[in-house]
Order: C-alpha cells, then sequence, then structure tokens
C-alpha cells in the first residue's frame, strides 16, 4: 500500500509540473503576471544549468550528473521498500523523485529546465531567483529524507 502510494505521489509531481510547464512554456501569454496578491511573480526562465544557474557552459555534464542521481535516489528508494516502518524516508524520496524526474526530462527533452515563478520581495536578490514546483519538492524532500535517515 505505501509502495502505490509513493508512486503516485511520484507521478503526480512529476506530471503536474509537466503540465504546469507546459502551461507557461507555450501560453504564457494567457496566464496572469501574479498570484497570491502579487507576492508570486509568474513568468518563463530556461534554465540551462543547475540551481541558480550553475554549470550552464556545461548543460550536457548537469544532465548526466542529473541522470545518474535519480538512478541513485531510485535504487535508495527500492530498498526503502524493503524495511518495516521509517515513512518518514519514503515520502522524502518520492518527494525528491519527483522532482528530479520532471527537471531531468526537461533537462533531457528541451535541454533547459523550465522555471516560472518566484518571490515579489523586498531583497532584490532572492526576488531574481526563478523556481519551479520541482524544485520545492527536491528541497523539501532532502530535508525530509536527511531528517528520517537513522
Amino acid at each position: 500500500m505505501i509502495f502505490c502510494s509513493c508512486i503516485l505521489l511520484i507521478t503526480a509531481i512529476f506530471f503536474g509540473d509537466l503540465w504546469i510547464k507546459n502551461k507557461i512554456e507555450y501560453k504564457e501569454k494567457s496566464l496572469p503576471p501574479t498570484l497570491w496578491k502579487g507576492r508570486i511573480l509568474l513568468h518563463r526562465y530556461r534554465n540551462k544549468g543547475a540551481m541558480l544557474n550553475l554549470g550552464q557552459e556545461k548543460s550536457g555534464m548537469v544532465a548526466i550528473l542529473s541522470v545518474l542521481l535519480c538512478l541513485l535516489m531510485s535504487v535508495c528508494f527500492l530498498f526503502s521498500m524493503g524495511q518495516r516502518g521509517n515513512a518518514g524516508l519514503r515520502i522524502g524520496l518520492s518527494l525528491l523523485l519527483g522532482g528530479s524526474f520532471s527537471n531531468t526530462y526537461d533537462r533531457l527533452k528541451r535541454k533547459y529546465v523550465v522555471d516560472y515563478f518566484s518571490f515579489n520581495v523586498p531583497c532584490s536578490f532572492v526576488r531574481k531567483i526563478v523556481f519551479n514546483i520541482s524544485d520545492f519538492c527536491i528541497i523539501i524532500g532532502a530535508l525530509i529524507t536527511a531528517l528520517s535517515v537513522q
């Protein structure tokens, strides 16, 4: 039962974020420029590197590393299914995998990751960082996974 729930979570993150990315990528003009009373800014950004555009000049290497990390996390996920308890580890890995699969798919298919929102905050450095849902799933999943490992 837990395996099916985790697979459903991974699938929902992957296809949910892919749907939003496609909407942003191909129908950006029909979307509102802001959400949540102007606190979230919507726009398309094509990230050819990793986090904060690191490695954009070596996008092929970033894609290979992304695939290898997805494979490693998939193996960890499968091994976690053989253990009793520790639902936090499985949930964390599911969030990590859903987000990682989505961003890796973009890197392989589009040759860049579609990021689409930023936070309208006073700090200009933070306001310039553009995210997607998968980025948050990766961050939250990594935190849950790290806190769940015994």
